[in-house]
């Protein structure tokens, strides 16, 4: 498990990195009525591919955790424990949600007529889901839970 757990704390950069891209492929091109190119659609489909890999190997790591099942099997006493209960249920809402806001708006851009509507639908959708996964992300910083900016393999 602990290969995914490292997989899945260097995975969320990549995840940043292609919403950061595609967000500032979108503002580019909706600012300055550019043709919405195959790079830009590249960018749309590829951060939400990213993003629902992370997410798939999130809920593998979630149904393996034994924070998690210890959450569950004691959630009385659990509940009252912040960094448990931000994991438990927090992180994984929160990017369950980040991840369906991309996939709906990288669908609906894909699915708009004009290419300024293309843009501004993948912008909108984008920094929505951005603001929700910088809430959900354990930053060594957060007072809620936090991790290291990478974790090590062992």
């Amino acid at each position: 498990m602990y290969f995914f757990l490292f997989f899945h704390s260097l995975l969320r950069w990549l995840v940043l990195i292609s919403l950061l891209y595609a967000i500032y492929r979108a503002y580019t091109g909706y600012t300055s009525n550019s043709a919405f190119t195959p790079r830009d659609n590249a960018a749309r489909h590829w951060t939400a591919t990213i993003a629902q890999i992370q997410m798939l190997l999130g809920i593998l790591l979630y149904t393996q955790s034994a924070l998690i099942k210890y959450f569950w099997r004691n959630f009385s006493e659990a509940i009252h424990q912040q960094e448990i209960t931000f994991f438990a249920l927090m992180h994984i809402i929160l990017m369950v949600i980040a991840t369906v806001t991309l996939t709906v708006g990288s669908a609906t851009a894909k699915r708009k007529e004009t290419d300024e509507e293309k843009f501004k639908t993948m912008l909108i959708w984008f920094i929505i889901a951005l603001i929700i996964i910088f809430i959900a992300i354990p930053w060594p910083f957060s007072p809620l839970a936090n991790r290291p900016w990478l974790r090590a393999v062992f």
